[in-house]
């Protein structure tokens, strides 16, 4: 049977017109960040941010007691810090899974036009029903797709544990049909041997990033290892010597010998991929290029939206609260919260060997 003919052609994304904020001035930068760090104790707050986002960003959760990591790592400080205000700055997906595990607080987004491609190549309306069709597989979807496309499935899942669970789902002979990261689908089917149907959808970050011209970057800085997430297209991930999530892409950036690394994932993770490997020279992976068919250029154009002006204007005002459906919000706590159990098993495991 030809499986992919029966999936939906892939959705097209509009991305975001409005350019990102520019550049502050020195001053005003500083003046922001007093502002924000002051308004977050008044609010009995705390800042959860993505790697993607802005540094300025990343370092006010760290100064401030908060969280700087993976969507997994996110998910999980925010359930477990007793702060009654989350500030989620990253993607609206990302809000809507905290909201999801914690009804009871308050949930803020510097803003909520930060969308996510694979979230919105997903959506709900088309999803359910494909899934409907597919009664005799597990549902699992990645963490990047909306409250409403989780409530529908099995399990949900984030990339630093995919493959872990998909062999898992396999040794039970489960036959799974993945969502939404086409790419990311195929590189944990090739690893696990699973059966898996896969929804064509593609990060605008990732898929931009192009096997061509990395290797010859490559043969410029033959020296360099290549890291890449797994939302890379197979041409990419064939030349990497580590594939990983953000988290473990940090861990190897850490832990190998080479001087120079060509990263292919969002250059917002340089931050704390410089933090953990001082000294050592990043270089993005190459896209089509400015000027030429890029359309994402290494950097998230919703993760830019999120900037220490309308941070401070959320922690002010208590605007862009997330809300989730309570009937839609129970039904995604299910799945969602066997991602953060199974994390824990391995955890555990990991521990005890």
């Amino acid at each position: 049977m030809n499986q992919r003919a029966e999936i939906p052609l892939p959705i097209t994304v509009k991305l975001p017109t409005e350019p990102p904020p520019p550049p502050l001035p020195e001053k005003e930068r500083a003046r922001l960040q007093e502002r924000i760090k002051r308004l977050l104790k008044e609010r009995n707050a705390v800042l959860v941010a993505h790697y993607y986002v802005d540094e300025d960003l990343q370092r006010l959760a760290e100064e401030t007691g908060g969280c700087v990591s993976d969507s997994l790592e996110m998910a999980r400080f925010g359930h477990d810090h007793p702060a009654r205000t989350l500030i989620v700055a990253g993607v609206r997906f990302m809000g809507e899974t905290a909201k999801i595990l914690n009804p009871e607080k308050r949930v803020l987004m510097p803003t909520l036009q930060a969308e996510c491609s694979l979230d919105l190549g997903c959506p709900a309306n088309l999803f359910i029903p494909f899934c409907d069709a597919h009664p005799d597989r597990q549902v699992v979807v990645y963490s990047n797709t909306s409250a409403e496309v989780k409530a529908r499935a099995d399990w949900v899942v984030t990339s630093s544990i995919a493959v872990k669970l998909i062999e898992h789902l396999k040794s039970r002979g489960e036959k799974i049909l993945w969502a939404p990261d086409k790419h990311l689908g195929k590189y944990i089917q090739s690893v696990t041997g699973a059966d898996m149907l896969l929804w064509n959808a593609t990060c605008v970050v990732h898929d931009e990033f192009k096997g061509e011209l990395l290797a010859a970057l490559k043969r410029q800085h033959p020296d360099a290892a290549i890291i890449a997430h797994p939302e890379s297209p197979t041409a990419v991930l064939e030349q990497a010597e580590v594939i990983g999530s953000t988290s473990q892409l940090i861990a190897a950036a850490k832990r190998l010998p080479n001087k120079q690394l060509i990263v292919a994932t969002d250059r917002g993770i340089f931050y704390k991929m410089q933090q953990a490997a001082p000294g050592k020279i990043l270089m993005a992976a190459p896209t089509a290029g400015e000027g030429a068919t890029c359309e994402s250029c290494a950097h998230c154009p919703w993760m830019a939206m999120n900037s220490l002006t309308n941070l401070a204007e959320v922690l002010e005002t208590g605007a862009n609260e997330v809300h989730v459906e309570e009937a839609v919000r129970v039904k995604a706590l299910r799945a969602t919260q066997r991602m953060l159990d199974f994390a824990a098993s391995i955890r555990e495991k990991n521990h005890g060997d």
